[in-house]
């Protein structure tokens, strides 16, 4: 456990593939939260980011992606900077930062040690020309920048050899639009927004998925089960791929589709089913992204429950690992979910959970929500209500992110 206490968020980065290329890192003290100066809210001290990152590991924040984080005047002067690994760290230059001749200096030699730069919200302006030659990534609020300035925009920026980075996509529309500008790196949740259309033709697979997941909520036989697998080739290989995955943790190598409903156990199934919904291949492309949050809601509810109930709690884990899961359904499946609740056989909690965030896994769901949105002082709040330590959050955060990343690279 860590030596200090501190409020973690990663909000993901993703290219043109829509693959997670990296992850901007929030770190954040307790006591921060509460302090008068709106930087100090913004930002953490270049002592705060490197203890964090030191303390808590690299490889476990991180995986294997790139992180991303904010830093002031004060922090981008500071030697502290400099201990950050270089070859895994982008560093922000926050928006209030003066293109002066210090600054300008600077910059000039993090890149001589081998460091990345980032404009963090950039505004273009003729008083950052002598910088931008040094800068590898230009990151544009495109939800405050107005629609028909981005043109030019891009237009001035691409005068440099740039990698832009569109910042607050929101929705796939804002995505395809950006995308036509030509940005190369997307920061949002626009994948993870539910598009909720109505499809006149019917999708056979979908309609697979949906009946073996009623099955398996309903215990069904197991010769019905590896029956309706077979209607669906894509899902039995996605699924053999996840259980052969070294996130699962089993000593022996699952060969045929019997093999690995008979060794997984039904409970277990449930779990990998619907992880293999998530890992499908999509002509949308927003499959890999949305598969890392569903698993990293669903882990993490699993093992902050057991933290705070401890392991006789394993019927309430697994529901609350089915919860974060589930969460996304509406999104994978393009339909309301009420609609698709009522179609599986949940029981009332898991139910009122996904419905409604009641209860007490509709409390760790919102927990899970605050913190993919970095809103830490609406995390602090919810950690009272849901009857957590903030220590309990970092330890489950951890071992989170380190078996979604191993989930992810198995895929």
């Amino acid at each position: 456990m860590v030596d200090e206490k501190f409020f973690l968020g990663r909000q993901p980065i993703l290219d043109r593939t829509q693959q997670i290329m990296g992850f901007e890192l929030l770190f954040r003290s307790p006591e921060s939260l509460n302090a008068a100066n709106i930087l100090d809210v913004q930002v953490a001290s270049a002592s705060v980011i490197v203890n964090a990152l030191t303390q808590f590991g690299i490889q476990d924040v991180l995986g294997r992606h790139k992180g991303f984080f904010n830093v002031t005047r004060e922090v981008l002067m500071s030697d502290a900077v400099e201990l950050l690994p270089k070859d895994r760290v982008v560093i922000e230059l926050l928006e209030s930062i003066v293109a002066d001749d210090e600054v300008f200096e600077r910059c000039r030699t993090l890149k001589k040690l081998g460091f990345s730069l980032a404009l963090d919200d950039h505004v273009y302006s003729p008083a950052f020309h002598d910088i931008y030659p040094l800068v590898d990534i230009v990151k544009v609020d495109v939800l405050e920048t107005p629609a028909e300035s981005l043109p030019d925009v891009v237009e001035k920026l691409r005068k440099w050899r740039l990698t832009l980075l569109a910042e607050k996509v929101e929705n796939a529309e804002h995505y395809k639009f950006c995308s036509q500008l030509g940005f190369d790196l997307f920061q949002g949740y626009y994948f993870a927004r539910p598009v909720v259309l109505r499809q006149n033709k019917i999708d056979i697979g979908k309609i697979t998925m949906m009946q073996l997941m009623k099955q398996v909520m309903a215990d069904a036989e197991w010769s019905e089960i590896e029956e309706t697998f077979k209607q669906n080739p894509g899902l039995t290989y996605n699924l053999l791929r996840l259980v052969n995955s070294v996130a699962i943790g089993l000593r022996v190598r699952i060969k045929t589709l019997r093999h690995a409903l008979t060794v997984l156990g039904l409970e277990q199934l449930k779990r990998w089913i619907t992880l293999a919904l998530y890992a499908s291949n999509d002509q949308n492309g927003v499959q890999s992204p949305l598969l890392e949050m569903a698993a990293t809601r669903g882990k993490l509810m699993e093992l902050l429950i057991i933290a705070s109930r401890g392991r006789g709690a394993a019927e309430l884990a697994d529901q609350g690992f089915m919860v974060g899961i589930l969460s996304l359904i509406d999104v994978l499946f393009e339909d309301p979910m009420a609609e698709l609740v009522g179609k599986l056989n949940l029981v009332d909690n898991v139910k009122s959970a996904l419905l409604h965030h009641e209860g007490d896994l509709g409390e760790l769901l919102v927990l899970a929500e605050l913190l993919e949105q970095a809103d830490f002082p609406a995390v602090s709040e919810q950690l009272g209500i849901c009857e957590l330590e903030l220590d309990q959050l970092l330890s489950a955060q951890l071992e989170t992110f380190s078996w979604a990343d191993k989930l992810s690279a198995s895929l």
